[in-house]
């Protein structure tokens, strides 16, 4: 049995697509992801074997952590299509941000293919079948929620977009501003954690700093496991076992059979049309993409309408759509709302990605799962659910903007004002706690824009 490799052609086009039922099903079913595979070895996105990397205008990334961005521009610049480059960039921000990010946690992504429909993607954390454990956890959805989406829409291998936050966690990554600010924040509690304490303790009362190297042996460790079992050994092999044990032992009480249960979930998106102008929104169980959309429509107060959607335990994408095309709004409020990150992407051959990830608290439940080195989310039972937000605008089927934003209760607004926006050629607003990442793209060329007030970064362009 070799693990499966696709084929990247030497002009960056994909010649070999996945769309095998039985490997469609193997998503589903969490069978370990790699197979037989009569694909020929030809290319290679980090070894001996890979081609030169591109330059010039290969495709477009912004991200709330510098390291995971660069990341996720070398998978461009190596050939990798948009969707690589977001499950690069997102697995790598579970080492260099775990704050907000955590391989312990989960998200949501908008993928618009060129010249296709626009798809969210959600694979939110759940809760453990039981509320065992002085601290309850989330399981852990980012890597099965990854895996469907760059299965379904990348162009290479999974395990070589693994390797980047591998080598990361090994060799040792600079701690951000954020993350640093992050550690400030939590730094009593999180500190009491002794597995916490040994990876982002300094001397007996601190924490690492902005410009430290910290290295993360142990999750180097479970990531070199998962890219050599494949992502379902963390829902039905061996390290299913390892985590669940590794949870109870933190308080957290996941069970083998937890992990086993947490599948994502992929539909259409949400769509706003106005003349021949069309926006798509996250859609529901991500249901901060109903409140932005409603934002971008009447620029109404997108907390209040997600509050009403909450309160009304509805979860069917069709009664969302229904929803924002009657324009209904509400006055209803949220309460304070966990902390995410988000990033957005594009690529030369004009896909788009937009993702938000949370693991439902900052730092999660506080503690590690054990050996595999995971900061554990916290369960959605114990916490309310995270405000996810992002937004693809086409223009005459042509790509004009890609949103995504952080910023807990005000995320959802403000992916609905720089879709506004961005829709009238206007200046994308940075104001209030919203945070957006955003793309823009007039006349074929596309650009970056990052919240000044962060420390993110924006690299790359896009010119088709």
């Amino acid at each position: 049995m070799a693990q499966r490799r696709d084929q990247i052609s030497t002009n960056g086009s994909q010649t070999t697509r996945r769309t095998s039922l039985g490997l469609l099903a193997s998503v589903a079913s969490g069978l370990l992801l790699s197979a037989c595979s009569h694909v020929p070895v030809v290319n290679t996105l980090f070894g001996p074997t890979s081609e030169p990397t591109l330059s010039g205008n290969i495709g477009t990334i912004v991200s709330d952590e510098p390291q995971a961005t660069l990341v996720g521009h070398d998978v461009l610049a190596r050939r990798g299509n948009a969707v690589d480059a977001a499950t690069a960039t997102a697995i790598a921000l579970g080492v260099t941000l775990p704050s907000r990010a955590s391989l312990g946690g989960g998200g949501a992504c908008l993928v618009a293919p060129p010249n296709g429909d626009v798809k969210s993607i959600v694979f939110l954390p759940q809760a453990g079948q039981t509320l065992r454990g002085d601290r309850p956890a989330s399981t852990p959805a980012m890597l099965r929620g990854l895996y469907l989406m760059q299965h379904q829409y990348g162009s290479v291998d999974f395990g070589d977009l693994i390797l980047p936050a591998q080598k990361l966690a090994s060799n040792g990554m600079t701690v951000s501003r954020t993350l640093a600010s992050d550690l400030s924040t939590v730094r009593i509690g999180l500190l009491a954690d002794k597995n916490a304490q040994a990876i982002f303790g300094r001397d007996e009362t601190g924490t690492v700093v902005a410009g430290d190297n910290l290295a993360q042996p142990r999750l180097a460790s479970f990531l070199d496991r998962v890219h050599s079992a494949g992502v379902g050994d963390l829902y039905n092999g061996a390290l299913a076992t390892v985590y669940a044990s590794a949870s109870q032992q933190a308080g957290g009480g996941l069970t083998n059979q937890d992990l086993r249960n947490t599948l994502p979930l992929q539909t259409d998106a949400l769509h706003s049309q106005t003349g021949r102008l069309t926006a798509s929104f996250l859609a529901p169980p991500a249901d901060g993409g109903l409140g932005a959309a409603m934002r971008y429509q009447n620029g109404s107060n997108a907390q209040g309408t997600v509050a009403a959607w909450r309160a009304s335990k509805s979860s069917s994408l069709s009664e969302a759509q229904a929803i924002l095309d009657s324009n209904k709004t509400s006055n209803a409020r949220l309460p304070a709302l966990p902390a995410s990150t988000s990033f957005v992407v594009t690529d030369r051959n004009g896909m788009a990605v937009a993702c938000t990830l949370s693991e439902n608290n900052l730092f999660g439940t506080g503690r590690i799962a054990g050996s595999t080195g995971i900061v554990l989310g916290a369960s959605p039972a114990t916490t309310p659910q995270p405000l996810l937000a992002a937004a693809i605008l086409h223009h005459n089927h042509a790509l004009k903007a890609v949103i995504a934003a952080s910023g807990q209760n005000d995320a959802a607004d403000a992916v609905g004002d720089a879709a506004q926006a961005a829709a009238h050629n206007a200046t994308i607003p940075h104001s209030g706690s919203g945070r957006v990442n955003v793309i823009t793209c007039q006349g074929g060329t596309c650009h970056g824009d990052l919240d000044p007030r962060g420390t993110g970064l924006t690299v790359g362009s896009t010119e088709r």
